[in-house]
């Protein structure tokens, strides 16, 4: 802890609190996720892991708030999907900078992006199987995904798990 408080700010320096021990690294990734209606994956004899319930796309002022999208992206797809976060059993946010505070016994269980890094590419992806497999293992029926995206943008979805 003491080696991680000496580090330098990445960016606005001297007051900024980006740095190599709090940041992910960067990986290369690519992913694929096959979204289509349950009657289609039935029909082809797929078996789905989980619905889409609901999203949102949201977008603030890159100069201040480059990193909020989860922040402001979480309340709307919540009321959209007449949800609250008690209502949300896994939650899975691209934390690339550590934005944001739900509850921690059920915020990236499994590791996020500090931990395991962020596959430019392949993020969203996995942030969405992992909210699927997690919903499964643990037995929940919503998960709330959100991440931050270049520019100020960010995203927020709720996902419901598909019944046994």
């Amino acid at each position: 802890m003491q080696q991680m408080a000496k580090l330098k700010a990445a960016f606005v320096k001297p007051h900024g609190t980006v740095t190599a021990a709090n940041s992910s690294f960067l990986t290369d990734g690519a992913s694929a996720v096959l979204i289509m209606s349950e009657e289609k994956a039935l029909a082809m004899g797929y078996k789905p892991k989980c619905y889409l319930r609901d999203f949102v796309y949201v977008s603030q002022d890159p100069k201040d708030q480059l990193l909020l999208g989860p922040t402001y992206g979480t309340p709307k797809v919540l009321e959209r999907a007449g949800l609250t976060m008690n209502d949300i059993d896994v939650f899975e946010f691209h934390e690339a900078f550590a934005v944001g505070t739900p509850p921690m016994e059920k915020f990236n269980l499994w590791g996020g992006s500090l931990s395991l890094g962020h596959p430019f590419g392949a993020t969203g992806c996995r942030l969405v199987t992992t909210v699927a497999h997690r919903l499964q293992k643990e037995g929940g029926q919503y998960g709330l995904v959100a991440a931050c995206a270049a520019g100020g943008q960010g995203h927020a979805m709720v996902i419901e798990a598909y019944p046994q």
